[in-house]
């Protein structure tokens, strides 16, 4: 069972960084991209734990969806701070040329 949960962490955070590069690619903002992705974060959470509640048929199998949500906004925290690390070195090379 936790092999499907696994394989589901892994294709959600896939499908949402690409759906953050679409944005990224249309509106050329890091920032937006990353805030793309931290939406997708919280709908594939609660997808997974839908898909959870009717994979284990319990209660608690919610917080099997709430680890898939929790991966995936990690993954749009680091997002963030690569977006902000880019920012920084961009206005650091404006400065100094």
């Amino acid at each position: 069972m936790s092999s499907f949960f696994l394989i589901l962490i892994g294709f959600f955070i896939v499908v949402a960084n690409m759906i953050g590069f679409i944005s990224y690619k249309k509106k050329k903002n890091l920032y937006y991209s990353a805030f793309t992705i931290f939406i997708s974060a919280v709908l594939f959470g609660a997808i997974g734990g839908v898909l959870a509640l009717l994979v284990i048929r319990d209660a608690f199998a919610i917080f099997y969806g709430f680890q898939v949500g929790y991966y995936l906004i990690m993954n749009s925290v680091i997002v963030l701070s690569i977006a902000i690390i880019t920012t920084l070195i961009r206005t650091y090379n404006n400065r100094t040329i």
